[in-house]
């Protein structure tokens, strides 16, 4: 009965906390009772160590409801100033195709879906980024691209990275950075070699032909607009035996020589302004580059063709040894240095215009650019450089303040960081009339220019800004795919198509352990494109983002005490980037102290897979700890390695709970004794979603720790990127957050390092996590803590009857996770935990994550989101399968021709005239009576790795190779 409830019982009903809360009050009572506790804080206490449980509720606020909240958010926002701003840098502001918007940016089909490490059912994305790949192909000239990576700054780091892996110069340890590259990348690229030990060389690209070096980096266009031929500058860092890398602006690489035409060994940028949001800075997807004979270094992911069992063509993420979890410390980068969602709309953006509506945008850009240099310079303006594609550089003295100021009277930004100089830069959404504007707002009213007239003389007289030798004259895009969606029918069925082939959230539960697949509410998602977030450029003047600095300020603030930290640095723009950039803080600690001898990275075997290719980044030796039987450190060999190097110790990286599920007893034992040896501690917060409210990495011990936004705080993983790693940090480690050469982010850390190209990251989707800690509150994000702990529970106690649970703690109980150990099942049945989770694509599911941490097991991660049926579909789902693995066993099916080892079935299986296997087709693809009613079919069979790697191709097949199949 609901008739004598309270008005404020009523409102409660409509808290969003039920909402993304899977199980119920009563579903919540069911799986305690399987658990033999009666509360949920009951449930906690015999889980968690009690010399670490939390003593006070945090102070984060009540729940609200989603109206209030977004209403609330929406007042922020409009604090922010869009004006029109020409500040380029890197970033345009663009058009995004509704199609693209709608059906990608903001359908959950595309961002919730995992990163592709189960190709079967991952297919659609994994041609989108092939086609990626195919685009950054043919716009560079080069032979090899990878799937993405963060921003152009990011990037330009790991071209350096690269350049010292192949270079054959190996007595030089100097880059050459050329003077006209983006500010930021150089910092970025100055703050990534000082760890290295590497020297920079930042001079005039002319100076690059007499310098010995390992590697050069050049942009094209310059900074300031210049088009340069690099050819010769590139050829004499070659003959030096150096690597030449370029930063180009996409866009203009439809007009342009390609880099790889110039000689250029690698080439790189930004796909942002291929119809991806400026988002105040991110996510933004960087294209990466280089020759074939590199492909063993090239940083990220690689997206191959290769085969299935049916011979059909099929996709994959290639060389994947590459990975950190395989290679840990030896591994060439950061595999979670992806953005995978914005490398889909750049490239959707490529196929929707296709390479002469591409061309099409740049000569109306390049154009307009003339237009206004044409005018500027007949009104007595002079120009900086006599070429350029869409940015020019006016050289105005000390009329400079007098301009920028009548500009912002206007609401016009320019590029103001130059010397006596002001930056214009055009870009796709700037008008004819906005070209009159700006030379009212240069020359003065009443000037006599016509826009009409300029236009009609440069045609007349032919004036161009590009050098002729450097016009484009080779072809781009022309494999089918790009000359085929062009109208929006023909876009969106495109789109369709291939979602259709991805298994993500909205389909179905993704356990993945570590990865914190949990729900990421709509509500949560539609600032995101509000224009007053998504078309702010991150250079504007602070006074212009003080919507976005409030909400950033309050999400900091929120965070802060959710981790028991002092400070909170939001630039890095993923995991990856959090852990390089705590680790940055913790040397430069060090340094500060006269400890620069200290390098020493302590890393436990039950550490987060990214840990030891981070440490490396970082230049530290690294160290790894044992575990005992039960998955715990082994205090025993960690006292005995902190001993031995005691003197050079600088860190621990330790994952809290541990990957292997369980919150280890000993944690602050663990901290004290690194930090008596005058180490610091930091704490990966991948498994922040096992903490919250119940504990927190600072009332443990911990000196910094990243935070997985993508994960805990419910950014989606947009198949693989975006996410965000923002750090908090003890107070003695705040000093040495990052800052940014061009905004400042902090007063206390003016002048330290960048390690992202934009000063607050991909701040474009902080709002994501501010939404849903602002609908949760404190008591909230408590208790989705607690039911995170409560799933992962009843799973492992609905599981342990028929698969071993390897790890366990207090009580036998596991965090948020759990290990199901299926090695003595292998041993048993041949059966392998491959063939497990391919099966599990039959039953409708993504498999949890395979091999990691411990070779041969699956680890699942129910997450406080999925409610308990489907909880218990999966569970009902691994146990059918643990009776298919005893008819293995029995001898009833043979390794060979059983349903598990020939995982996944698809649609080709269930129509097979010549189906001859021992088993039914039925069984095969509807296991169950909820397979068949909830079907995923999966579009190829099980492909073959060993094959794509051994016939490596990385660009889109020809039709006829499709036809040919």
């Amino acid at each position: 009965m609901t008739d004598n409830l309270s008005l404020q019982q009523l409102e409660n009903n409509d808290a969003f906390v039920q909402r993304h809360i899977g199980p119920d009050e009563a579903e919540q009572q069911h799986m305690l009772a399987t658990l033999g506790a009666t509360s949920l804080d009951e449930l906690i206490a015999q889980t968690v160590p009690e010399n670490i449980l939390l003593e006070k509720p945090m102070q984060i606020g009540d729940a609200q409801t989603e109206e209030s909240v977004l209403g609330y958010l929406k007042q922020v926002a409009s604090q922010n100033k869009l004006y029109k701003s020409y500040i380029g840098m890197g970033y345009s502001d663009t058009l995004v195709p509704n199609v693209i918007l709608r059906n990608v940016m903001e359908n959950p089909g595309w961002y919730t879906a995992y990163t592709p490490y189960q190709p079967e059912i991952a297919q659609g994305r994994l041609q989108s980024l092939l086609n990626y790949q195919q685009m950054v192909v043919d716009l560079t000239g080069l032979e090899m691209a990878n799937a993405s990576l963060l921003d152009e700054g990011t990037a330009a780091a790991e071209a350096m990275a690269l350049s010292k892996r192949v270079s054959k110069n190996k007595k030089s340890n100097v880059y050459f950075i050329a003077d006209d590259v983006h500010p930021q990348t150089i910092n970025v690229v100055k703050t990534r070699a000082e760890m290295f030990g590497f020297e920079v060389l930042v001079a005039p690209a002319k100076d690059a032909a007499d310098a010995d070096v390992f590697g050069a980096l050049f942009q094209y266009p310059s900074t300031t607009g210049e088009i340069t031929d690099l050819t010769d500058l590139i050829a004499a860092v070659q003959a030096k035996k150096g690597i030449a890398s370029v930063a180009a602006d996409i866009l203009s690489l439809t007009l342009l020589k390609a880099p790889g035409e110039l000689g250029a060994d690698v080439v790189l940028g930004s796909s942002q302004r291929f119809g991806v949001p400026l988002g105040y800075g991110g996510p933004h997807a960087a294209f990466f580059a280089t020759r074939d004979k590199f492909k063993r270094s090239l940083p990220g992911r690689i997206i191959g063709v290769s085969q299935d069992t049916r011979g059909n063509q099929a996709l994959r993420m290639a060389l994947q040894t590459r990975e950190q979890h395989i290679r840990r410390e030896k591994a060439n980068s950061n595999i979670c240095t992806a953005q995978v969602l914005l490398a889909n709309m750049a490239v959707f953006y490529a196929i929707y215009h296709g390479p002469e509506g591409l061309k099409q945008i740049a000569q109306r850009v390049n154009r307009l650019t003339t237009i206004l240099a044409t005018g500027l310079q007949a009104k007595g303006f002079e120009l900086a450089h006599d070429t350029w594609f869409d940015t020019i550089t006016l050289n105005v003295g000390d009329k400079k303040s007098a301009l920028v100021e009548k500009a912002l009277a206007n609401e016009i930004n320019f590029r103001t960081d130059l010397d006596g100089q002001i930056g214009i830069s055009v870009d796709e959404t700037t008008s004819a009339s906005d070209i009159a504007q700006l030379f009212d707002v240069l020359i003065g009213e009443g000037h006599g220019l016509d826009i009409d007239a300029i236009d009609a003389q440069i045609t007349s007289e032919s004036i161009s800004s590009i050098p002729a030798e450097l016009v484009r004259q080779s072809d781009f895009l022309t494999n089918e795919v790009f000359n085929t969606h062009h109208s929006e029918t023909e876009m969106l069925r495109y789109i369709k198509h291939l979602e259709s082939k991805d298994l993500a959230l909205n389909h179905s539960m993704i356990s993945l352990g570590s990865c914190t697949m949990k729900l990421n509410a709509t509500a949560e998602m539609i600032p995101v494109t509000w224009p007053e977030f998504a078309s702010l450029h991150p250079f504007v003047p602070v006074d212009q983002a003080k919507g976005y600095q409030q909400m950033i300020t309050e999400l900091s603030d929120w965070l802060v005490e959710a981790t028991g930290y002092d400070a909170l640095s939001m630039q890095p723009n993923s995991g990856a980037q959090g852990e390089y950039a705590g680790l940055l803080a913790i040397q430069k600690y060090h340094e500060s102290r006269g400890d620069t001898h200290r390098n020493v990275c302590l890393i436990p075997s039950s550490a987060h897979g990214t840990n030891p290719a981070s440490a490396q980044m970082a230049s530290m030796k690294v160290v790894v700890v044992k575990c005992d039987a039960k998955g715990n450190v082994d205090m025993d060999d960690l006292r005995e390695k902190a001993e031995q190097v005691s003197e050079n110790l600088s860190c621990i990286m330790i994952t809290y709970p541990s990957t292997h599920g369980v919150y280890e007893e000993t944690i602050r034992e663990i901290c004290d004794l690194v930090h008596a040896h005058g180490g610091q501690v930091y704490m990966d917060g991948a498994n922040m979603n096992a903490q919250v409210g119940v504990t927190s990495p600072g009332f443990i011990g911990s000196d910094v720790s990243h935070l997985n936004l993508h994960k805990t705080f419910c950014i989606p993983h947009g198949g693989g990127g975006p996410g965000m790693g923002p750090i908090g940090v003890k107070s003695h480690l705040a000093p040495f957050l990052p800052d940014h050469p061009v905004i400042n982010v902090d007063q206390t850390t003016s002048g330290n390092g960048a390690v992202s190209a934009a000063p607050w990251g991909s701040a474009g989707i902080l709002p994501i996590s501010w939404v849903y800690i602002a609908l949760m509150g404190g008591q909230g994000l408590r208790k989705a803590t607690q039911v995170a702990i409560l799933s992962a529970n009843y799973m492992a106690k609905r599981l342990e009857e028929h698969f071993p649970i390897l790890y366990t703690g207090r009580n036998d109980k596991v965090a948020h996770e759990c290990i199901i150990d299926l090695r003595p099942l292998k041993e048993a049945s041949g059966i392998t935990e491959m063939d497990v989770a391919k099966r599990l694509m039959d039953y409708g599911f993504h498999a949890p994550t395979m091999s990691f941490p411990v070779a041969g097991t699956l680890m699942v991660e129910p997450t406080e989101s999925e409610p308990l049926s489907e909880i218990d579909r999966f569970v009902d789902a691994l146990i059918a399968i643990r009776k298919e693995i005893a008819q293995v066993e029995s001898g009833e099916w043979t390794l060979e021709d059983n349903p598990l080892h020939n995982a996944p079935h698809t649609m080709a299986d269930l129509v097979d005239a010549n189906w001859s296997r021992n088993y039914s087709r039925e069984l095969a693809v509807f296991p169950t009576a909820q397979a068949a009613t909830n079907k995923f079919w999966p579009t190829v069979n099980r492909i073959d790795d060993v094959y794509g790697d051994r016939n490596l191709v990385c660009t889109c097949p020809s039709t006829e190779s499709y036809a040919e199949e």
